[in-house]
C-alpha cells in the first residue's frame, strides 16, 4: 500500500486549503466594506438631519466585524489546522475510536 500521497493529491489539498483561506479573507473584506458603507451612510443621514450618530449600531456591528476578523486571522494563520492535528495526536495516543 502506498503511504506517500501522490503529488496530484497533495497539490489538490493545498489548493483547497488556499481557496478556503482566500474565501474567508474575502468574506471579511466584504463584511468590512458593507460596514463602512452602511455606517457611513447612516452617519451622513444623521448629520444632515441633525440627529444623533448611530453609535450603538457602529459599536455592535463593529464588535461583530472584529470577531469575524479575529476568527478569519486565526483560521488563516494555520492555528485551526495545528489544533486539529494536536487533537488527532491526543486521540491516537489514547487509542480512542470514534463512536459508530
Amino acid at each position: 500500500m502506498n503511504t506517500i500521497p501522490s503529488t496530484d493529491t497533495a497539490d489538490s489539498a493545498v489548493d483547497r486549503l488556499a481557496r478556503r483561506r482566500v474565501k474567508a479573507r474575502l468574506g471579511w473584506l466584504t463584511h468590512a466594506t458593507v460596514y463602512v458603507c452602511v455606517i457611513g451612510g447612516l452617519s451622513l443621514l444623521a448629520t444632515v438631519n441633525g440627529r444623533h450618530l448611530p453609535v450603538g449600531a457602529a459599536l455592535g456591528w463593529g464588535l461583530a466585524l472584529a470577531i469575524h476578523g479575529i476568527r478569519t486571522l486565526a483560521h488563516g494563520s494555520g492555528m485551526h489546522e495545528r489544533m486539529v492535528e494536536a487533537e488527532r495526536q491526543r486521540i491516537a495516543a489514547r487509542g480512542e475510536r470514534p463512536a459508530a
